[in-house]
């Protein structure tokens, strides 16, 4: 394995350290490794793996972006800024959020977005199994963001629309 993958796992696992995931009670770092485990299926960059597992620090730890260009340089940087949300809770409701957030991922570069896609994947499953009353509202925005977001790469784009639309056709009103 390259030096700046297991730096870029090290750097995660440690920022990371103590949280859980919120259905499960996992430590939080297997998401960002599944996520990375996701993006290696389809072409990609070390880069792109590296922002993959780096993906949630700045929203949900102390790491800033400018420890990210530290640690892992300018292209790290730019994938991680991309896929980080831009909203802040005194933005508004969360349907205001969302939308500031999910046209930030629309302007976001193709690589950002095919990370995007993977995390869409990961957190799909979960959030489906677990909590489906939010599943309802979850689901709905990941289709918003699938229509506009379409730079990506295009095999995990279909993989993340298929658990959107059967999500929806199984659950119809």
């Amino acid at each position: 394995m390259d030096r700046p993958l297991d730096r870029a796992i090290a750097y995660a696992t440690l920022a990371h350290k103590g949280q859980k995931r919120k259905y499960t009670g996992a430590p939080y770092i297997g998401h960002p490794i599944e996520v990375m485990g996701i993006v290696k299926t389809v072409p990609h960059t070390t880069e792109m793996l590296i922002a993959a597992v780096l993906h949630d620090t700045v929203e949900d730890t102390a790491a800033t972006l400018d420890d990210i260009e530290i640690q892992f340089g300018k292209v790290v940087k730019s994938l991680v800024s991309d896929l980080t949300d831009i909203s802040d809770p005194e933005d508004g409701n969360r349907a205001f959020r969302k939308a500031k957030d999910r046209e930030h991922s629309i302007n976001a570069s193709a690589q950002a977005q095919t990370i995007k896609y993977a995390d869409l994947i990961s957190n799909s499953e979960s959030i489906i199994k677990h909590d489906p009353g939010f599943a309802k509202v979850y689901m709905q925005e990941k289709k918003l963001l699938l229509d506009g977001m379409t730079k990506g790469n295009a095999t995990l784009r279909n993989h993340a629309m298929k658990i959107v639309d059967q999500y929806h056709a199984d659950n119809k009103e």
